[in-house]
Order: C-alpha cells, then structure tokens, then sequence
C-alpha cells in the first residue's frame, strides 16, 4: 500500500481528496458504482471500466499532476466520494481542451454537503495550480442534483458547449466557470 501521507493531494474541514491507489478498486465498486450513484452516469459499471477509470487517474497523476481522486472522512477514514479533475474526457464533446471537473458521492452520504465542499477546493487546486483558463462539468438535463451544484459553484450555463449523445440517447448539458469569474469571487 502507498504511503497514505504521499497520496494526499487536497484537504478539506471534512475531507481528504488523495490519489486512487491499486486497491481501492473493491472500496470503490461497493461505495460508489451503485444503481443510485451511478444513475445519471450510465449505470453500475463492470469491474473493468472502474479499474481502467483508476489506471487513467494514476497515469494522468503521474503525467500531469492532476486526476481523479477518492475523497474520505478525515474523521472515519471512509470513502465517500470520487472526484477530479482531467481534461474533458467525452470523445463527443466540442471543448476537450478545456479542464471538466466531476464526482460522485456515496449514496448515504447525499446531502451533506462533500460534493460542495470537494469540488470547491478542486475548483480552487484547478485555477490556483494548474493555472486552468476555464473549468467546466457536463451532465445530463435530467439531473437536477448536479446543475444546480454547479450553480452553487458558481458555474453557468453554456448552452454553446452542449452536445447529443445518440448512443446513450441524451443530450449532455454543460456549465462553465471561467479564471476572471474565480478570481472575482475570491
């Protein structure tokens, strides 16, 4: 196992966001790649696509400093979210030069605010060290839970990046923040 302290990339009043290590696959499939997490987001997913999801995070850590992240309790130590940030990853979408952030909170953990708390300091880590022009997080109309996140966030609308998926037989819906419209809320 890696050295926990090593793996620490952002920390939170609540929680600790650290990089995917080669055995959180099992934590992850039990935790997060249920029916309710995963309902907007294509389904519970095979065993394979979350380890290849994690490989893909640890490369892109290894490659670029940034990726996608667990994030646990500092108080209990459990996991409680995935979340990140990479540069948009539909092969669909206008934009893939611009950096998306994403997550996904475990189920009993709804409402607590860590999605918030999270993606606020990905938000800040993106703008603040990886020197990113514009942020952005995609989703589909239907969940309500995730735009309105990004509002919280401060994102808005951008109906110009929107783009159909017609295997998936949805349109993804994204919103935007911008470095000048960070810098002025801060």
């Amino acid at each position: 196992m890696a050295d926990q302290v090593s793996d620490t990339v952002l920390t939170t009043a609540r929680l600790v966001l650290r990089r995917i290590r080669e055995d959180d696959v099992d934590a992850h499939m039990a935790l997060l790649n249920t029916p309710a997490v995963m309902r907007h987001l294509g389904g519970v997913q095979p065993r394979g696509v979350i380890a290849a999801k994690h490989e893909a995070s640890r490369a892109s850590f290894a490659a670029k400093g940034y990726g996608f992240m667990l994030a646990e309790e500092r108080a209990s130590r459990a996991i409680v979210a995935h979340c990140g940030l990479r540069r948009v990853a539909h092969p669909l979408a206008p934009n893939p030069h611009d950096f998306e952030i994403g997550w996904v909170v475990r189920e009993d953990r709804w409402r607590m605010g860590y999605a918030f708390e999270a993606m606020r300091a990905v938000v800040d880590w993106g703008f603040a060290v990886h020197a990113a022009p514009q942020i952005v997080a995609l989703t589909i109309e239907a969940n309500v839970a995730s735009w309105r996140l990004m509002e919280k966030l401060g994102m808005r609308r951008r109906e110009d990046l929107d783009f159909a998926d017609p295997d998936a037989g949805e349109t993804h819906i994204q919103y935007a923040i911008t470095r000048a419209e960070w810098e002025s809320h801060q």
